[in-house]
């Protein structure tokens, strides 16, 4: 087998791309053979040492993939070979080979192409946990998005009209605002040429948002808190901007607000049953075809140098695919 390899964590560009022994799997594991990968901002932090988990070095990157089981390991019988998974983690999906314990890898529905499939639990996940859990998301509200065109963005864009809302995506250029119409945002902020504390209350009328989707931070936080409607909440989902915010506390306060935190990942493992009903309810909007991931690009896996790249730069819209 294939893998990039991360031996130090400073960063994509030290990754290798190394032949390696084709592993066996161990007792109640399987062996995928990945087909596609696709790579989260999360990704990106593992490799630079910044994410809350950090691997014991040398490790494999990539936390999304989906593939078909190619050997099952003793005390595995839900799965078999040839089945078609998607799989999620923190590490192993970068390579042509991935052995994972059989209850990490999720049976895909017949007819679910395994691109979709590893471009959907992360970001679907993440939003439906965020909007509809956490948020407490009701039809009729208005929801803002901020870093609307990229991956957990758009994932949250079709959730958020799945659910009945007016969905507002805040988007850093034009290109990107009119890729979030294009998949149901009611109206776009660029935010790079446009006050957006003064856009979101022109078009909720001085009524401000509802709910507030940012997986962004840095400077957009007070000026899309400030905009927010009385008992607005306000989803805390990650920092991609490379800043975390620090709000004045009395804006809560005034606006009867609350800030909460988005953990999916957590989530998943301290509450399994809830998150196996939240992600059969996505599967079944995916089979109706309300929503489905939007797919930037596809690049062979010897390639993930560039995906690295143009994530750091943040110039994905929806999710970027590593195919073997």
């Amino acid at each position: 087998m294939h893998a990039w390899l991360c031996e130090t964590t400073t960063g994509p560009q030290d990754l290798v791309w190394r032949e390696m022994p084709t592993p066996e799997p161990g007792q109640d594991e399987v062996r995928i053979a990945v087909r596609a990968a696709s790579i989260n901002f999360p990704d990106l932090l593992t490799v630079q040492g910044k994410y809350q988990f950090r691997p014991e070095l040398p490790f494999v990157p990539g936390s999304e993939f989906a593939g078909t089981i190619e050997a099952i390991g003793s005390g595995v019988t839900q799965l078999a070979v040839g089945d078609p998974v998607a799989a999620i983690g923190n590490s192993g999906g970068f390579a042509t080979h991935a052995c994972i314990k059989a209850d990490r890898a999720i049976p895909l529905p017949s007819g679910f192409p395994l691109q979709d499939a590893a471009a959907f639990a992360f970001t679907y996940g993440t939003s439906h946990h965020a909007l509809l859990d956490r948020g407490q998301l009701r039809s009729g509200e208005t929801v803002l998005v901020l870093g609307a065109a990229g991956g957990v963005g758009t994932a949250a864009v079709q959730i958020a009209k799945a659910a009945g809302a007016k969905v507002i995506a805040a988007a850093s250029t034009d290109d990107k605002c009119a890729a979030c119409r294009s998949i149901g945002a009611d109206a776009t902020v660029n935010y790079s040429q446009e006050n957006l504390r003064d856009a979101l209350k022109g078009l909720t009328g001085g009524h401000g948002a509802d709910v507030v989707y940012d997986p962004v931070g840095g400077d957009l936080a007070e000026p899309a808190f400030r905009a927010m409607a009385w008992r607005g909440r306000y989803l805390v989902v990650g920092f991609a901007a490379g800043t975390i915010p620090a709000l004045p506390f009395n804006l809560p306060l005034l606006k009867g607000a609350s800030i909460v935190g988005v953990f999916w990942g957590d989530f998943v493992r301290r509450e399994p049953a809830a998150n196996t009903r939240m992600m059969d309810e996505l599967a079944r909007w995916y089979a109706e075809g309300r929503i489905k991931p939007v797919i930037d690009s596809v690049l062979p896996m010897k390639e993930l140098p560039t995906a690295y790249r143009r994530m750091a730069a943040r110039d994905i819209k929806g999710k970027l695919l590593l195919v073997n």
